[in-house]
């Protein structure tokens, strides 16, 4: 069980930074790929410390992740950050063909997923970067709810020898987990809370707002238990028809579209072990746009309150199975 102490709040691209910085210190192979947005990202911090690590590509996102796969393949583990949006759907082709096909130990970060992303609009925002992502054979796709779990991932991912995606966040988020007891495992997922009613399975930023809707739910009575997946491929699908079978209803929620992301991913689960009412809370085929943090989550039904009347709706539907 995770410890919970929504109160904290650490900033994911700062850990990224300051962890990217250890490691390259730490090893010689460690590169550091950038896009002209280094302040943004905190690469910058390896610029500034480490300017022989860092290398910067200027807005060319597909000749960076060329150059990443060719940095693998005589021995370097070049990691490649940039906005969520560029780094993957502008450089798929790259990706696919030159990193994720001949499995080359490329790290692939990225920054500003999801709508928060700062009023930069539809043009930097990524809603579709776990579905792309997920698709490609030898991918692993990470999210990380906290910077206590990103600053694990990024250890794991150091060590792994193969492409991986992690996800990041711009804003500080909350902390979720404590950074003495927590260890992240591939294809894991975390139970952060334990219910019987309902299992709220989440994925990222998510997380956290999840917590805050069960705590809103156990004001009415009702009992949601919480699987946090930080691993979104490969998937913990243990994990997941487990949580099926106990309370027999589940709502996935992410800041991601709900066609092909954790909702996507979790649906193939139940349909092929544990069919049971399945509510997804996510963006529901439509574009971003810019504005405050609170007015996107608010128009795109991704608040803790969205949440809540996502419970309702799926109870009602296990009802109408009992019967």
């Amino acid at each position: 069980m995770a410890e919970v102490k929504l109160a904290q709040h650490k900033s994911m691209r700062d850990v990224f930074g300051e962890k990217l910085l250890a490691l390259s210190r730490k090893d010689e192979r460690v590169l550091a790929l950038d896009g002209d947005l280094a302040n943004s990202t905190k690469l910058d911090k390896i610029a500034e410390n480490k300017p022989e690590k860092f290398l910067q590509m200027g807005i060319a996102e597909q000749n960076m992740l060329g150059v990443a796969a060719g940095l693998a393949t005589v021995g370097f583990q070049p990691w490649v950050c940039s906005f969520a949006a560029f780094v993957v759907k502008r450089a798929l082709d790259q990706i696919a063909v030159s990193i994720a096909q001949p499995k080359l130990n490329v790290k692939m970060v990225g920054a500003y997923s999801g709508l928060l992303n700062g009023c930069t609009g539809k043009s930097h925002q990524s809603l579709e970067d776990i579905a792309i992502m997920r698709s490609l054979a030898n991918m692993i796709v990470l999210a990380p709810a906290d910077a206590v779990e990103l600053e694990r991932m990024m250890e794991f991912a150091y060590e792994y020898d193969g492409p991986i995606y992690i996800r990041l966040a711009r804003d500080p988020l909350p902390v979720i987990f404590d950074s003495a007891s927590y260890r992240f495992e591939l294809g894991k997922g975390i139970q952060v809370r334990n219910g019987n009613d309902v299992t709220l399975i989440s994925t990222g930023t998510q997380t956290h707002r999840a917590i805050e809707a069960a705590e809103m739910l156990e004001k009415e009575g009702l009992s949601a238990g919480i699987l946090h997946i930080p691993s979104i491929k490969p998937i913990d699908v243990e994990a997941i028809v487990a949580a099926a079978e106990k309370t027999n209803a589940i709502v996935t929620i992410e800041e991601h579209t709900i066609y092909g992301g954790l909702g996507g991913a979790v649906a193939e689960v139940l349909g092929e072990y544990a069919p049971v009412p399945l509510e997804r809370i996510g963006v529901r085929d439509r574009n971003g746009e810019s504005g405050s943090n609170d007015a996107l989550l608010q128009k795109y039904g991704l608040t803790p309150g969205h949440i809540v009347d996502g419970v309702r709706r799926v109870l009602e539907r296990k009802k109408k199975v009992k019967n």
